[in-house]
């Protein structure tokens, strides 16, 4: 008799029951689903927000010594992390804009005067307005003077107030994340060309105490002084030392005065620059574990391919990839280095590699790397 009263009799109140329970479990669903990214995003704001916990204290116990505890640098010692130039702040950003619009236009307008078919007339008119151009450069500096003089005790400290993007200033492709972490993976041995100490691997793939986590934590703790756009000048004047950029003289205008390649040149006359050259593996092994740092990131295939059987993946793996048709072995290597982004080989990300090694290598440099990766014929073991 009690299971009978727990039934429904009637077919169509059946019917009833089970519409309703349908749409209650819809709206219960829809409403998890609604919801979910609002969760999701929770999760990972406390999971971001333990991590740079966790980073506080890592950073405590192996950067201080050299950074300094609040990440602001010491002086002579290492670099500032708390700082609006690891971030890219510019301080004159109307300013910036504005010049570089000038500086296209200059570029330009000296491109035109060059060519065949210039009138005179033309010329006339384009000298008039480099003239303006040179008058209104000269006129913004005088408007900014003001804001400069504020930030010189920065400047005597290695600040620029042009070359305010550290990336940017290195040729870094790839992310502020992925800068500072694989700068802790893989550290820094040219460094110490400019510092006291090398800024040394922490990673345990590379030799250091560090799991990847933990590196990936302090890498969190340090992005999260980001201020946006709120850092200010007393920010700027409270770092106590700016980083350097490295000036390796093995590698810029070296042989006598030889000019570098230049990150721009086109991998066609990169190509073109190597012919009649006879690279020396020696010297390029030298640079390769010296000044470029390349073993740093080519270790353990974590971050970049191994450099043993760099030859024979070349012409065994890479050169049979359709992308590469047509590219010959020496092409190949020539146009990773100098345009390390126009080809990402599988299992690894772009951006990683910095763009800057044209700036750095005369092509006798860099026919001594390829010389050097030629002699890696062998598949590692």
């Amino acid at each position: 008799m009690n299971l009978k009263r727990l039934l429904v009799e009637r077919i169509e109140h059946r019917i009833i029951v089970g519409t309703v329970s349908f749409l209650a479990i819809m709206v219960l669903v829809g409403w998890i689903a609604i919801n979910e990214g609002g969760r999701m995003k929770s999760f990972e704001f406390q999971y971001e927000a333990r991590a740079i916990e966790r980073g506080a204290e890592l950073f405590t116990a192996n950067c201080t010594s050299c950074h300094g505890p609040d990440g602001r640098g010491l002086q002579g010692v290492a670099p500032a992390l708390n700082s609006p130039l690891l971030f890219g702040y510019d301080y004159l950003p109307e300013y910036h804009r504005e010049l570089n619009t000038l500086n296209l236009e200059v570029t330009g307008l000296e491109a035109e005067k060059r060519l065949p078919t210039t009138t005179p007339e033309r010329i006339t008119a384009i000298d008039a307005r480099l003239a303006e151009i040179d008058a209104r450069k000269a006129a913004m500096e005088t408007e900014i003077a003001g804001t400069i003089a504020q930030m010189q005790a920065a400047i005597d400290k290695g600040y620029n107030p042009d070359g305010f993007s550290r990336l940017v200033n290195l040729g870094w492709q790839g992310s502020l994340n992925s800068f500072v972490y694989t700068t802790l993976v893989h550290g820094r041995p040219t460094s110490s060309s400019y510092w006291p100490g090398a800024m040394v691997a922490w990673s345990q793939t590379a030799g250091g105490p560090l799991r990847a986590d933990q590196i990936q934590d302090i890498a969190y703790y340090i992005l999260n002084w980001d201020k946006g756009s709120e850092w200010t000048l007393e920010d700027l004047l409270a770092v106590n030392q700016f980083p350097k950029i490295p000036a390796d003289p093995d590698l810029v205008m070296v042989g006598g005065g030889e000019p570098v390649i230049g990150a721009a040149t086109s991998p066609q006359d990169v190509l073109a620059g190597l012919e009649g050259l006879t690279g020396d593996p020696q010297s390029g092994q030298t640079l390769y574990n010296g000044a470029l740092a390349c073993a740093g990131c080519h270790l353990n295939a974590a971050v970049a391919p191994l450099l043993e059987g760099t030859w024979t993946r070349v012409n065994e793996v890479r050169l049979a990839d359709p992308a590469l048709a047509g590219y010959t072995g020496e092409q190949y290597l020539a146009e990773s280095i100098i345009h390390p982004n126009n080809y990402t080989a599988t299992g690894y990300v772009s951006g990683l590699m910095p763009a800057n090694f044209g700036d750095r290598l005369t092509y006798q440099n860099l026919a001594d790397i390829i010389a050097y990766l030629k002699s890696q014929d062998q598949p590692a073991s």
